[in-house]
């Protein structure tokens, strides 16, 4: 009884040693995880960005919206799914790693609510993650509470790190498809937006002065350039006007915009702007009227320039003598 007692202690001993060396490494679970859900979250994030920037409901949001729960379900399939019906997921596969329970393989059920668990892990400041450097069972906190343990095994006969490369592969294709996306359906199109406001903002003031000013002198290039800068559907009622002046006493008509303001809603080739417009009017330096106005102006891009669609008298000119 004696000699059995005491062969058994080192035999124990031995046994509690080997088992301890079959429990997975930090950095092995580590990579798994990486492969298995870091890679697709990482992708998945792209996406959700991107379709925060994205028209709601749009072609471009519903796209990023349907890839990105596509890859969402991928991910539970491999995390969950074929760990319980095939023993593996992408990731342990490749390190040879796989969840067990003190009954065997982990099921479908356990594995679920291992990961939800994992949730404690991420709250707990990531120290449920780092949890398996100090725990002689190598235990997150997801693991102590639904009883399992990750374990080396051998790995599959197929090659795992093959398709591994292969997934992480259409990830990355997909994440650079995903950026290229950004950049031509938002970043571009936002980045011309900018350009229009900023070419309106300038050109506007300038149309608008072409619009209202004219010389004795030099009243036909004055109105036919003045007809240049109306669009088709403008240029008639420009033209009205200009025929009702020709029939005044000819006169000089200067105006010009003291300031000028864009109103919201301006698109790559619509726009709308207020301006106050000052000037004068008149042929003697001794008899000049001093005129302001506050006119709404609708703008339309054609062929890559603006050009007036509509001109609102918002304040009727006022006139004033020089000498007041």
């Amino acid at each position: 009884m004696t000699a059995v007692l005491d062969n058994a202690g080192p035999v124990a001993a031995e046994g509690a040693g080997a088992d301890r060396a079959r429990l997975a490494s930090w950095p092995a679970r580590a990579g798994a995880l990486a492969i298995d859900v870091l890679a697709g979250a990482g992708v998945i994030a792209s996406l959700a960005l991107l379709a925060w920037t994205a028209p709601l409901y749009g072609w471009l949001w519903w796209v990023c919206t349907v890839t990105a729960a596509v890859v969402m379900i991928a991910m539970l399939v491999n995390r969950i799914a074929l760990p319980a019906f095939t023993g593996w997921s992408l990731g342990r596969s490749v390190f040879g790693i796989r969840v067990v329970s003190s009954a065997g393989d982990a099921g479908l059920v356990r594995l679920l609510l291992r990961d939800v668990a994992h949730l404690l892990d991420t709250l707990a400041v990531f120290v449920g993650w780092l949890w398996p450097l100090w725990d002689s069972r190598h235990r997150t906190f997801a693991d102590l509470l639904t009883r399992t343990e990750v374990r080396c095994v051998e790995r599959p006969g197929y090659d795992a790190r093959r398709r591994a490369a292969a997934v992480l592969l259409a990830l990355t294709v997909l994440a650079g498809a995903t950026a290229g996306l950004g950049y031509f359906a938002t970043y571009r199109e936002d980045r011309a937006l900018d350009q229009a406001r900023e070419q309106i903002t300038k050109d506007g003031p300038r149309i608008v002065e072409q619009l209202l000013s004219y010389s004795v002198d030099s009243m036909d290039q004055d109105f036919a350039r003045a007809q240049s800068l109306a669009t088709d559907n403008y240029r008639p009622q420009v033209v009205a006007q200009q025929d009702a002046a020709k029939k005044r006493t000819p006169t000089n008509n200067d105006l010009f915009a003291v300031s000028s303001a864009l109103l919201p809603g301006a698109t790559k080739d619509r726009a709308a702007m207020l301006l106050a417009m000052q000037g004068q009017r008149g042929t003697d330096p001794q008899n000049l009227k001093f005129i302001t106005a506050t006119v709404r102006v609708d703008f339309v891009k054609v062929d890559d320039q603006w050009q007036a669609d509509n001109l609102t008298v918002l304040k009727q000119p006022l006139l004033s003598g020089a000498g007041q």
